[in-house]
């Protein structure tokens, strides 16, 4: 499908004030999130002196549990305004943090304190993305989408390039907990910009019922799976996602352990080449406006299941350093077209009145599916070494694009939407 901007606008295109704050409280919130990254593992281990088994659980089983916790709320936030939800879901989170350091200062921080918290910030991620896609549709119209988005991707990749240097100096200065002081203060600065929005919202579709019935928790999934466009998109990210997840313990497992690779050295492999989803993030849209959003889509989707392989043949040294790098770039570069155009192309495809069940339903399958195959992986790198299993991820990797949409269907007709009292 060809592109629906204006010509002549690629550069310099204005969104208005009121996505002005909502980009800015978005890489307020993505600054505070990469600042504190790592922190809990850390504090398990430093603070709480946990084994491997209880930091892995804190991993995988937070976000595990926090996913199903937010099953129900994707119907809850459909039928809601967005923006009071967005403003609840970061006070959550500022709350939920804040407890940590809170514990910590009175001597009364414990291991299930931190899984309680990872499991509440977890699902509130889920539920704010929900909604903020929601509300994204709402705020600017349809030829704007991939101008917002492309502007989000390249502000996540700028604030992982800038956020874990700092935040590993302010934990080499500071300790762990002052890493998530500034993540839950991101959340609260997060929650004022966007109650700087202003303006008025749409009133959402009515129910007959405020309460979430049983068979609500599946309308995300019925929806994508009897969409013909949504639904080999959905089964591609959720496996491309979660098989590039599962490798990254084990390559951590061959370069620090069997390769004698510097932590410094891990941590120059993957932060270094960010630079290129930043680059691939400012492409996206003038790559849609020449080949159109789906050419683009299948291109930068199979591209990037060609790098994974790669990290098979790591070697020691610094042609192995180099090897890491080039292929993260590769990956990152092309993740970072791909990506913006991806969220594009759903939001279009998804009627307003469903976006909040969707994205919700989607982003519980991408958390529940990284964390089965991480546990897969896992074992089998145990059975088969880690470089046999990390070959055996990127050559499965390989065949994700046969799982993108061939042909674009038709946009969904909307219902108007309903009269707005601010």
């Amino acid at each position: 499908m060809g592109s629906t901007h204006r010509p002549g606008r690629l550069l310099g295109h204005r969104l208005g004030r009121r996505f002005g704050w909502l980009w800015g409280a978005y890489g307020t919130s993505a600054l505070g999130t990469w600042l504190a990254f790592g922190a809990f593992p850390l504090i398990a281990i430093r603070v709480l002196h946990a084994g491997p088994a209880e930091v892995a659980a804190l991993s995988s089983a937070g976000a595990a549990v926090g996913a199903a916790v937010a099953v129900p709320l994707g119907p809850w936030t459909e039928f809601r305004r967005k923006r009071p939800v967005l403003i609840a879901m970061d006070l959550v989170r500022f709350a939920a943090l804040l407890t940590i350091p809170a514990a910590f200062v009175l001597g009364v921080l414990t291991f299930l304190q931190l899984l309680l918290v990872s499991v509440v910030v977890a699902a509130a991620d889920i539920t704010f993305r929900a909604a903020s896609g929601a509300y994204l549709k709402t705020l600017l119209p349809a030829g704007d989408l991939l101008v917002a988005n492309a502007r989000f991707e390249s502000t996540a990749w700028t604030t992982t390039i800038i956020g874990p240097p700092l935040g590993g100096a302010a934990i080499g200065l500071l300790g762990p907990v002052a890493t998530v002081v500034a993540d839950a203060v991101s959340y609260l600065l997060s929650a004022l910009g966007i109650r700087a929005i202003g303006g008025p919202e749409p009133r959402p579709a009515r129910r007959e019922t405020a309460r979430v019935r049983a068979g609500d928790l599946l309308d995300g999934w019925r929806y994508i799976l009897a969409d013909v466009t949504l639904r080999p998109l959905f089964f591609h990210t959720a496996l491309f996602n979660g098989l590039v997840m599962a490798a990254e313990p084990l390559l951590a497992v061959l370069m620090l352990g069997r390769l004698g690779f510097a932590p410094w050295q891990y941590g120059l492999a993957f932060a270094a080449p960010s630079v290129g989803g930043l680059l691939g993030s400012r492409l996206a849209r003038p790559l849609a406006t020449r080949f159109g959003q789906h050419q683009v889509l299948i291109a930068a989707g199979t591209l990037r299941a060609l790098w994974p392989v790669g990290l098979a043949f790591l070697g020691p040294g610094t042609g192995g350093l180099l090897t890491v790098m080039g292929v993260e770039l590769g990956l990152i570069f092309c993740c970072g077209v791909f990506n913006p155009v991806y969220a594009t192309y759903r939001l279009e495809r998804t009627a307003t009145d469903r976006v909040a069940r969707t994205l919700s339903a989607w982003t519980v399958t991408t958390k529940a599916s990284a964390a089965l195959l991480t546990a897969a992986w896992g074992l089998l790198g145990v059975l088969l070494g880690p470089r046999t299993a990390i070959g055996l991820a990127g050559v499965l990797v390989l065949a994700t694009p046969l799982l993108l949409p061939r042909r674009a269907a038709p946009l969904p007709s909307e219902p108007r939407p309903a009269p707005s009292h601010g």
